[in-house]
């Protein structure tokens, strides 16, 4: 049974690890991931050499996640000497493994893939003694006593001064079988970073809420019709983002309809959604070259304790920079940040985490 991964904002459902092998594992991997990207080859080598230091090792830094986020800040921490101990989970590179061309992102003026660009991140951190632990996401974060202590999900304990949560937040799905199979072919869940690939296309926006009229508004910058595809006649959104969204020509509207399958060509590129009228179970094919999912966002901090400050959606409470509640427990990029939700942004969280850990282990006198 697929189960969904909670600890590194990934928008793909991963297979739970199964006794035996690590190549039986990765065996599953390759068979599960495979269709999303054909760039996640790199990623799926064999895990790296066990760490071996004493159980009772204190690191002074552990950076839970490893997208943009997580990696930024191991790097900066590294090369501070502090040499970060870094969990990847079971999706190293989180979200941008699962996309295709990534064109918005400084320094690469033709694009660049989303798993490459992550890999690229990762060799650099590696470059600076960052270590990794691969595979075993984390599934608690004991802070009652210090040093804290980590405890994965195969039960093995690792203690750390001061930690830095990066698991970024999931995009919320309608559970679809094709949808995460047409990841980056024609589905995606961020306008903000797929819109322009989209250009001179008829696209579908899913959702009733703030996100699906801003996402909506925002592709029609690039797109002759936007659809917005809404299985009520009546809206989640606040009244100004409904009728701007209202007053814009180039968005149409499809009420009492939800997306109940997505059609493709033999290239994978969607061609279509079916969608469903909830009040009488008819069904229409509908022609569109791409869907946007946009019925919100999941940050990953379901394993937290109650000790950290969270918001009514679950995203972490962060203050005086990227602070959080727990003194020494530090957060960056989609894990508290709900409004940009960017690549860019989330690497420059990781800076400013890494930046203040090392200022708050000096305070400290533990490094």
């Amino acid at each position: 049974m697929l189960e969904p991964h909670r600890g590194l904002g990934a928008v793909a459902v991963l297979p739970p690890r199964p006794a035996g092998t690590e190549e039986g594992f990765l065996d599953l991997r390759r068979q599960f991931l495979s269709p999303l990207a054909g760039g996640f080859a790199h990623f799926l080598r064999p895990p790296g050499p066990v760490l071996e230091y004493p159980a009772s090792m204190v690191v002074n830094i552990a950076i839970i996640g490893s997208g943009p986020a997580g990696y930024t800040a191991a790097l900066y921490a590294s090369r501070a000497g502090l040499e970060p101990l870094l969990f990847e989970g079971l999706q190293p590179g989180g979200q941008l493994t699962i996309t295709t061309e990534v064109e918005n992102y400084p320094g690469f003026p033709d694009g660049v893939q989303g798993p490459e660009l992550m890999d690229l991140f990762k060799k650099q951190c590696a470059r600076f003694g960052t270590r990794f632990v691969e595979f075993q996401p984390i599934a608690k974060v004991d802070t009652s006593s210090r040093p804290f202590t980590l405890t994965t999900t195969s039960g093995d304990e690792h203690k750390a001064h001061s930690v830095i949560l990066a698991m970024g937040a999931r995009a919320k799905l309608l559970g679809l079988e094709k949808e995460t199979e047409l990841m980056g072919y024609g589905v995606s869940a961020c306008a903000t970073c797929d819109g322009a690939l989209f250009k001179d296309r008829e696209v579908v926006v899913v959702g009733g809420g703030d996100t699906a009229m801003e996402e909506a508004t925002f592709l029609t910058r690039f797109c002759p019709k936007v659809t917005i595809v809404h299985r009520r006649d009546y809206f989640r959104a606040s009244p100004i983002m409904l009728e701007r969204a209202r007053a814009n020509a180039a968005i149409e509207w499809k009420e009492f309809r939800s997306v109940v399958d997505i059609q493709h060509d033999d290239k994978k590129q969607v061609t279509g959604v079916v969608l469903e009228d909830p009040r009488d179970g008819s069904k229409e094919d509908y022609s569109c070259q791409g869907m946007f999912v946009a019925i919100g966002h999941q940050p990953n901090t379901e394993f937290l304790g109650e000790e950290f400050d969270r918001d009514e959606v679950g995203y972490l409470k962060i203050e005086g920079g990227t602070r959080t509640s727990v003194e020494g427990v530090f957060a960056a990029g989609d894990v508290h940040d709900p409004a940009y939700r960017q690549a860019v942004t989330a690497a420059g969280y990781g800076c400013a985490a890494a930046l203040e850990a090392q200022r708050w282990l000096e305070a400290e006198d533990l490094a």
